[in-house]
């Protein structure tokens, strides 16, 4: 996962060019962390040589955002779900320190931070980080634990511009099918 750079002169697609250097677009990873998370990446197919690299630039870059989201997502897209619940919680927990707010997410409340505001990269973080949590819990099966980050979700972000009610809707119909079937 390298930084996103726009060409010389050139406006980021992100409107503020303060935003790249934001952890969370890998700004202060160290170059040998990028490299080692670029290597992660090339031999993703290697499970082996891809978490050895992952490690590598974890050993460089301990708790970056760039490194936790490169866990994240070689998890997730390896079906290593539970390992991947793992790392949403180690992220919601570092952007909520980041925020100084619960650690728990159950604990977060509206106020805390403007979760429904773009501009506000970490509270975004946090809420695609529970969206996913939330995800994978009902992937894994898990309906109550993944019905109830979504309703917080729903509950933090009332504009749903993460799209949570979507994944809502989805289980309520699921829900009702089942109810259906069991008649």
């Amino acid at each position: 996962m390298a930084t996103v750079q726009p060409k010389s002169g050139e406006p980021s697609s992100f409107g503020d060019d303060s935003l790249l250097s934001h952890p969370l677009f890998g700004g202060g990873l160290p170059p040998l962390a990028e490299q080692h998370l670029s290597a992660a990446g090339l031999h993703y197919s290697s499970d082996g040589l891809a978490e050895y690299h992952l490690n590598e630039a974890q050993k460089r870059a301990p708790n970056h955002f760039a490194v936790l989201i490169g866990f994240y997502r070689y998890y997730f897209y390896k079906g290593r779900l539970q390992e991947a619940v793992a790392i949403s919680k180690i992220c919601m927990a570092k952007a909520a320190r980041e925020k100084n707010f619960a650690t728990d997410w159950r604990a977060v409340e509206t106020g805390d931070a403007a979760f429904g505001d773009y501009d506000d990269v970490i509270a975004r973080f946090f809420m695609f980080c529970l969206k996913g949590y939330a995800y994978l819990h009902l992937r894994l099966g898990d309906m109550v634990e993944g019905r109830a980050a979504l309703e917080k979700l729903i509950q933090l972000d009332a504009t749903d511009k993460i799209n949570a009610r979507l994944l809502f809707d989805i289980l309520e119909r699921q829900h009702e099918y089942d109810e259906a079937d069991d008649e």
